[in-house]
């Protein structure tokens, strides 16, 4: 009888306790995403992206991230990298179109997205990724930020800094923020006047941007950008529109939203295919 109990008991533990999942080969998807408790990566079958010829105004981050990226592929040294700037430019679209380009050259690039609330978890996601070394992966934070007592950031540091045992090889961290130094400038300012060591206060968190090897800055569109943009979705749907009308429209869609973007770019032009009968 008492043996019975214990094998009920050890049942239900295991019940509360399921053992972690298989670890995965990484041949079901070229993308996937982070689920920790219990610690999992969910295939991502089609993954929300634009093509890389569609992201207009943004030339020179573009072709240096893909230049990172196509060299850390191919097994050679790249940096991690953190795109920052203005909302809807193109920053997480940058990220997913460059992966694509890897793999369509036919290269072992795998994404891996992580939410910011899970990096306390990253040392578990960073060991098992380590040992599918026939595989390089693309570490990808989306829209990263901290406040003022967050401690994520400290987790962060295990993906830049590698610690004790080292990021990695085959791991490279892409993250994007609108804030250059990941926390809002009004607290850095706030800390340095009320801090006894001003400099101290804030160092340890101001510096994580530094660890990044490339800042990608992303910047307001000018009208004649947003434009382009426009032009250039319209381009590969094939929708035919005359130019003053699509100008007119184009621009009083902005105005309305009070801002240009890519973002804003693709909303408009959504709302120009549905009304043209065309599916995006």
């Amino acid at each position: 009888m008492p043996d019975e109990a214990l094998l009920r008991i050890a049942a239900a533990l295991e019940r509360m306790s399921p053992p972690p999942a298989p670890e995965p080969s990484f041949t079901e998807a070229t993308a996937y995403v982070w689920q920790p408790d219990p610690d999992r990566l969910e295939p991502v079958a089609e993954v929300n992206r634009v093509d890389l010829v569609q992201l207009i105004g943004i030339d020179r981050a573009r072709d240096t991230l893909l230049a990172n990226t196509l060299q850390f592929a191919r097994g050679h040294a790249a940096n991690n990298a953190l795109l920052w700037g203005s909302r809807g430019m193109g920053k997480s679209s940058l990220v997913k179109a460059v992966h694509a380009e890897a793999v369509r050259q036919g290269l072992p690039l795998v994404l891996v997205e992580i939410a910011r609330e899970d990096l306390g978890s990253v040392g578990r996601l960073l060991a098992i990724l380590g040992r599918a070394r026939e595989r390089r992966f693309v570490l990808f934070s989306d829209d990263l930020s901290f406040s003022h007592d967050d401690t994520q950031y400290k987790s962060l540091k295990a993906v830049l800094d590698g610690g004790i045992s080292g990021r990695p090889a085959n791991v490279i961290l892409y993250a994007t923020s609108n804030r250059r130094h990941l926390m809002p400038r009004d607290m850095i300012d706030n800390e340095r006047s009320t801090a006894i060591h001003p400099g101290e206060a804030v160092e340890e968190k101001v510096s994580l941007s530094d660890r990044f090897g490339l800042w990608l800055g992303f910047h307001p569109c000018s009208q004649d950008e947003y434009l382009a943009m426009v032009r250039g979705y319209c381009g590969a749907y094939g929708l035919q529109i005359p130019e003053d009308r699509l100008r007119a429209e184009a621009i009083e869609w902005q105005a309305t939203r009070g801002s240009r973007s890519g973002r804003v770019a693709w909303q408009f032009f959504t709302d120009l295919a549905g009304r043209s009968g065309i599916s995006v």
